[in-house]
C-alpha cells in the first residue's frame, strides 16, 4: 500500500475496464436487437468495473483486519503464559497461612476446578449446535424444481 502526504494508506490504483466510445449513431437508425445489445455490453462493462472497485476494497479491508488479528494473537498468548505468574503468586500467598505443597496444591484444584467448568460449558454450547434445517429443505425444494423442469421441457418437445 502507498502513502499518502499525511501518512495513510491508500489503496494502489485500480485497473480500470475502458468504456469504448461508441460511434455516435440516432436511434431511429439502429434496430431494437442492436440497442439491446449495445445497452447490454454497456450494462456488462459497467458490473465489471463495480465488481473490480468491490473486490479491491474488499481485499485491502479483510487485509487491515487480519493484521490487526494478528496483534489480538499475540495479546492472548501474553496473556496466556502471564497466568502461570498469577497461578504462582496466589500460591505463594497462600504458603503464608498454609504449608507451601498444600497451598499450590489448593491452587492446582482451583485450576482443574476452573478448566472443568470452562469445558463443561464448551461441551454444552456445542451440543446445542444444529443441521441447517431451512437451508436442507430449500436445497432440496430446489433440486426437485429443477428435476422437474427438466423432465416437463423434455414432455413439451416430444
Amino acid at each position: 500500500m502507498a502513502s499518502s502526504p499525511n501518512g495513510a494508506e491508500v489503496p494502489p490504483v485500480l485497473p480500470s475496464i475502458p468504456l469504448s466510445k461508441e460511434p455516435v449513431t440516432r436511434a431511429a437508425d439502429q434496430s431494437i436487437g442492436g440497442l439491446v445489445r449495445e445497452a447490454t455490453a454497456q450494462v456488462s462493462t459497467l458490473v465489471r468495473a463495480e465488481v473490480e472497485l468491490a473486490r479491491a476494497e474488499v481485499t485491502a479491508e479483510v487485509r487491515k483486519g487480519l493484521q490487526g488479528s494478528v496483534f489480538f494473537i499475540v495479546a492472548l498468548v501474553v496473556a496466556l503464559f502471564s497466568l502461570f505468574f498469577l497461578f504462582f503468586a496466589l500460591g505463594e500467598t497462600l504458603a503464608l497461612f498454609l504449608n507451601r505443597s498444600a497451598s499450590f496444591w489448593i491452587v492446582f484444584g482451583l485450576m482443574i476446578l476452573v478448566a472443568g467448568l470452562f469445558g463443561l460449558l464448551g461441551y454444552l454450547r456445542v451440543r446445542r449446535i444444529r443441521k441447517p434445517e431451512r437451508t436442507i429443505s430449500s436445497l432440496k425444494e430446489s433440486a426437485q424444481v429443477l428435476s422437474r423442469r427438466g423432465h416437463d421441457d423434455h414432455r413439451r418437445l416430444n
